[in-house]
């Protein structure tokens, strides 16, 4: 029995980690989705700062990344930038990338 709930227990810790690199490379994206939309709205390096916090924090409201597409949208059509959903999306995918490769640098 000792051997099947440390079984239990490594698959946890692992599950654990897991979603912990999960989060943490996608708190990095949304802050580089950040600094995306605040360059295309000619924002200043401070208010590019706190606005990238404000896209991570937004991740926040709900699961998935939809919560984070209706705030850079709005942000960036309130801002008078004319952005499709499509050049959104990409960009998410593109920053997903570039967190990654950021995250697995640091842990070298």
């Amino acid at each position: 029995m000792s051997a099947f709930d440390d079984r239990g227990r490594a698959q946890e810790a692992k599950f654990a980690r897991d979603q912990d690199v999960l989060f943490r490379i996608t708190a990095r994206r949304n802050r580089l989705l950040g600094e995306w939309a605040a360059e295309r709205m000619g924002l200043t390096p401070e208010e590019t700062d706190a606005y990238a916090k404000a896209v991570v924090q937004a991740d926040f409201e709900e699961a998935g990344d939809e919560d984070v597409i209706r705030k850079l949208a709005g942000d960036l059509t309130a801002a008078n930038v004319e952005i499709s959903d499509a050049e959104i999306r990409a960009a998410l995918n593109e920053k997903t990338a570039e967190a990654r490769r950021q995250f697995i640098d640091d842990q070298n």
